[in-house]
């Protein structure tokens, strides 16, 4: 093991590449607490590869074997720590045991940085898996954006006759269209890990082709998003927690969402079709298919999109929530200043 930096408080600070040498307390925690497959340390570990600055630190609450709660942070500014959350992260790295206070565990945290810090923001945290906490003197929330989740609860059957007429005839016309017109429409579920890892490859050829290749935010076999895409799929593949959903229309990929599912949870980290073939709606074709494949599979018990809420969210869930940040001053006086100061000074968690 790596020597800490000696600190007189019960958090620990590491650098944050000694979470391979902590990834099974870290896995562990996880799963005894928030059992969140985009908060297992092979989800974390490729962010921090990918997306790291260097600078970022690995805190350790109470007995670094058998932790109460760990996080990645790092600082954003002079006197500003905050956990640390790149666009691919949904929510940022942070477990914890549920009876721990969580303004208390920031405080301790807080004082136990280096140097003087003003403010400790823990950001995109899903009510979920840690409950908003009450606004206090010192403490601040802000809302980040509203997501969606679909229980899975009964069968297919009865979730459809609950979705909307307008979903519901759409598709339903869609299905006619393709077998009028001599379509051939196939639904895959790659879940070996070689077929996975190459579904990613193929992922960023349908994304590339599309409006994000203009805007430079599309995953491609060789910038990093596609390796960190591949790595993460390739992980959770070897442990049996990787699916890829395919659509084909003559044998063509028409659409693909990359998904990992762990502890009853299934996550869409990915969707892309093919802009050509938006006529048919393939998108929403696969998802169809993919839903009614989750709900027979039995073991999974919710859908997560964790996307911003859209329009078409709507049509496939009712279980909206809001996540949210969470900011920690260090003295009472600067949270009620802060909104007569520039809020980008010290504002960390959605500044």
């Amino acid at each position: 093991m790596r020597d800490p930096e000696k600190r007189p408080f019960a958090w620990q600070l590491f650098s944050a590449s000694a979470l391979s040498d902590y990834r099974d307390a870290w896995r562990n925690l996880n799963k005894r607490t928030l059992a969140s497959p985009i908060l297992d340390p092979d989800f974390i570990e490729p962010l921090l590869q990918n997306f790291g600055r260097g600078n970022e630190r690995l805190a350790v609450y109470g007995d670094p074997q058998q932790p109460q709660a760990m996080g990645v942070i790092a600082p954003r500014r002079l006197g500003v720590w905050e956990t640390f959350q790149p666009h691919q992260a949904p929510v940022a790295p942070w477990v914890m045991e549920p009876t721990l206070d969580l303004e208390q565990l920031l405080a301790t945290l807080m004082r136990g940085l280096p140097g003087i810090t003003l403010l400790m923001g823990l950001t995109q945290q899903d009510p979920l898996l840690v409950p908003r906490p009450p606004t206090s003197e010192r403490l601040r929330t802000l809302d980040y954006i509203q997501t969606v989740r679909v229980p899975v609860d009964g069968d297919f059957d009865r979730y459809w006759s609950r979705r909307g007429k307008n979903l519901r005839h759409n598709l339903k016309r869609q299905h006619n269209r393709i077998a009028k017109e001599g379509v051939a429409a196939e639904f895959d579920v790659l879940d070996v890990p070689k077929d996975v890892v190459e579904a990613v490859t193929d992922y960023g050829r349908l994304e590339s082709a599309g409006w994000k290749s203009d805007a430079g935010t599309a995953v491609s076999p060789n910038n990093r998003q596609g390796r960190f895409y591949r790595e993460v799929l390739d992980r959770f593949a070897q442990h049996g927690q990787a699916i890829v959903f395919r659509y084909r229309l003559n044998g063509q990929v028409a659409a693909m969402d990359l998904c990992i599912v762990q502890s009853g949870v299934l996550v869409i980290l990915k969707t892309a079709y093919d802009e050509s073939h938006a006529p048919f709606s393939p998108a929403s074709l696969m998802r169809e298919q993919a839903f009614r494949w989750i709900f027979r599979r039995g073991d999974i018990q919710s859908i997560e999109f964790y996307g911003r809420l859209m329009e078409w969210h709507t049509k496939w869930a009712d279980d909206v929530r809001t996540l949210h940040h969470v900011n920690l001053y260090r003295w009472p006086l600067l949270a009620s200043l802060i909104q007569l100061i520039p809020f980008d000074l010290f504002a960390a968690a959605g500044g």
